[in-house]
């Protein structure tokens, strides 16, 4: 008997769960328009019905809505730190491009203004000049000199002259195939013979390491003045006459100084200078005017 109960029920709950199901929209549909009648008729009443049903599941909404902020809020977060992230390493390249252009920019203009530098002396026309950079500093306690990056294929032969846009710098003490040595002025081995602009008087230029060389051989009676300017006279051959070299800075107790306008610890660029045509020249002509003046 029980089975037969059991099998009773479950074929009446069965036309009764799809009746439901057939009617369930239609059910829905008349209590949202019967609730829509009781609106317009208890307007009073449904609002308060309203409210405490917002009441009620208002807690419920937010308590279900703080992951779903929270989440979102994560998620914005992340992309936020990607994008900044990606922002800063674009950032790093574009400033590494940057300084390497800067520092490309800086080393250029150095070199420009020293290249610049060295239009403003105007050699001889008739003498030889090679432009050169300046490779190595050899300055030290015992010697004053610096290795330039021109040689012997370049034309570069001992004793020429080297000079800058500002004066005399100093010559050729050895020359090989592909560089150079170059005595400066300031060296103890220096001796250049030059004269003071002002008085004529002649002297020798003779360095002693130092960063002002001394006026040797100055005659007794010379007038020497703080400022006056120093030249070389072209005497002995090596160097032409009227090479600036610097000037007098300190007149006093028998020793005589010079401050070369030639700044050492700065010299990139020099130009060196084969004077040997133009000596050859001055000296034929003196020879001619010597012997106009016996006949």
């Amino acid at each position: 008997m029980k089975p037969r109960n059991g099998s009773s029920v479950l074929r009446l709950a069965v036309p009764v769960k799809v009746l439901l199901q057939r009617f369930a929209f239609l059910f829905l549909i008349l209590a949202a328009f019967g609730l829509m009648l009781l609106s317009k008729a208890e307007t009073t009443l449904m609002e308060r019905a309203s409210e405490v049903v917002v009441d009620v599941f208002a807690p419920i909404m937010d308590a279900l809505s703080q992951p779903a902020a929270v989440v979102s809020d994560v998620v914005r977060t992340a992309r936020e730190l990607a994008s900044i992230r990606t922002e800063n390493e674009r950032l790093r390249r574009e400033n590494a491009r940057l300084l390497a252009w800067q520092e490309a920019a800086r080393r250029l203009m150095a070199q420009n203004d020293a290249l610049m530098g060295l239009l403003d002396f105007k050699p001889d026309p008739r003498a030889r000049h090679v432009a050169a950079r300046v490779i190595g500093d050899s300055g030290g306690a015992f010697v004053r000199s610096m290795l330039v990056n021109a040689g012997e294929r370049d034309g570069l032969r001992k004793g020429q002259a080297v000079v800058t846009g500002r004066g005399l710098a100093g010559r050729i003490a050895a020359a090989g195939l592909r560089s150079a040595r170059v005595l400066l002025i300031t060296d103890i081995n220096s001796r250049v013979p030059v004269l003071v602009e002002t008085s004529r008087d002649r002297a020798i230029l003779a360095g002693d390491n130092s960063g002002r060389p001394r006026l040797a051989f100055l005659p007794a009676n010379a007038a020497v003045r703080t400022g006056d300017m120093i030249v070389t006279s072209g005497h002995g051959g090596v160097f032409p006459p009227g090479l600036p070299v610097g000037r007098v800075v300190l007149a006093g107790d028998g020793v005589v100084r010079v401050q070369p306008f030639v700044q050492f610890d700065r010299l990139e660029f020099v130009r060196v200078v084969d004077y040997a045509g133009v000596s050859a020249v001055i000296e034929s002509a003196h020879d001619d005017d010597g012997r106009r003046l016996a006949e």
